[in-house]
């Protein structure tokens, strides 16, 4: 079978997930134009200033706007979070006390956050080098949370709870929403103090409520992933309970200035109708997924997750088994990406991470991924990670290509 005859089969044999997946699209994107509703949104809150940011009422609604979305007491966006990695550093530090305890209860955490908590490098400023202790949840053979494990794992000093929804550059399952309520019960639990505080990149808009509305207390996220909806420039995003927001805010900005300070610089607009964007660019992303896993997995490649199961972010996973495979793969994608398609992808080195990546994401806003972009770490078993997607028919076009590719290499 040639690559255009199969991509045309999985179309067909999909379209029943489609729809699903467009019921869900129209369930999330009344949740946001409720908010908007709610707030009275309006041409004035397009408006910005500069210098500190003291009195920008645009920035103010659509912290409350977003806060409404996530179910959540309050929420900071804020365009000088750099990405989701330094939200979520700003999170840790914010919270986290010399003498405290992280506790990672999906096992290892997200590459470029093993050198914020001290697992790799020294001496750079890590949670480990303020005396913040590190101890993982280690996950079953079978890539699940170790639910027996977990139940009695707070001790007194673990002041936090570190949850990761993305699988990561990682072939494990990634949480449902359902998972991570489980996670917050058992930990409260065993102590009620325990910050239960979730890596929520990936996953926005992918079910019908986010960490927040089944009792995370803090969760993190970056503007130019799922939020965005693929026209933020720049960002990222903290919510959860009021008093925990401020102390990420806090680190972010100083103490005494907290969630008061950080000007849009004329971004406003652009938060607004990214947010309104999300709910549709995730569920493309999501079509794109489905037929990315149901090709591969006729061509006999093993994916994750499978065709037909339930997704819980916006990653796809195919084990090619080789470095050649991996490249030809993203080669393939970036010569059918909307910016740079010339382009050619190396591996290479990238801040904050082990292995060297090579990466295709011909992405309108740099570092995105939100347009249909592959990626992954040369080291085995050699897997490459798909997200993104505006919409689905991109995905296919490329996909025909990367298939090619593949079969070639």
């Amino acid at each position: 079978m040639d690559s255009q005859t199969l991509l045309r089969h999985a179309e067909q044999t999909l379209l029943p997930t489609f729809a699903r997946i467009d019921t869900q699209v129209k369930f999330n994107l009344a949740r946001v134009l409720n908010a908007f509703r709610r707030h009275q949104v309006g041409v004035h809150h397009f408006s910005s200033v500069s210098g500190y940011g003291h009195g920008d009422l645009g920035r103010q609604v659509f912290d409350q706007v977003f806060a409404d979305v996530m179910g959540a007491e309050a929420a900071a966006v804020r365009v000088q979070f750099v990405s989701g990695t330094h939200a979520i550093t700003c999170a840790l530090f914010g919270v986290l006390r010399p003498g405290d305890e992280l506790l990672a209860v999906a096992g290892a955490p997200y590459d470029t956050l093993e050198e914020v908590i001290g697992i790799r490098g020294e001496g750079q400023g890590s949670l480990k080098d303020f005396g913040i202790a590190y101890r993982q949840l280690d996950l079953t053979p079978e890539g699940t949370i170790d639910w027996s494990a977990l139940a009695t794992a707070i001790r007194p000093q673990t002041r936090m709870v570190l949850i990761q929804r993305s699988c990561g550059y990682t072939w494990r399952h990634s949480l449902a929403i359902a998972d991570i309520a489980k996670i917050v019960d058992l930990v409260k639990q065993q102590n009620p103090d325990t910050v239960c505080f979730v890596d929520n990149c990936y996953g926005e808009f992918v079910a019908d409520r986010e960490p927040p509305a089944v009792g995370a207390d803090l969760i993190a996220g970056s503007l130019i992933k799922n939020p965005g909806g693929t026209i933020v420039t720049a960002g990222g995003y903290v919510a959860g309970r009021a008093d925990l927001v401020e102390k990420a805010c806090c680190r972010l900005t100083s103490p005494g200035i907290g969630s008061e300070g950080g000007a849009t610089f004329d971004q406003n607009r652009l938060l607004f109708q990214g947010l309104f964007l999300a709910p549709q660019m995730v569920g493309e992303a999501l079509k794109g997924n489905h037929l990315v896993a149901t090709v591969f997995h006729t061509l006999g490649y093993p994916v994750h997750p499978l065709p037909e199961a339930p997704r819980r972010d916006v990653i796809q996973a195919i084990k090619l088994g080789s470095p050649e495979k991996v490249i030809a793969f993203c080669k393939a994608i970036q010569d059918y990406s909307p910016i740079g398609s010339y382009l050619q992808p190396v591996p290479a080195e990238m801040p904050g991470y082990e292995s060297e990546l090579v990466m295709a994401g011909g992405t309108f806003i740099d570092g995105s991924t939100s347009e249909f972009s592959a990626d992954g770490p040369l080291r085995e078993p050699y897997v490459v990670f798909c997200q993104g997607g505006t919409h689905w028919t991109h995905v296919a076009i490329a996909l025909e290509a990367a298939v090619q590719a593949v079969l070639d290499t």
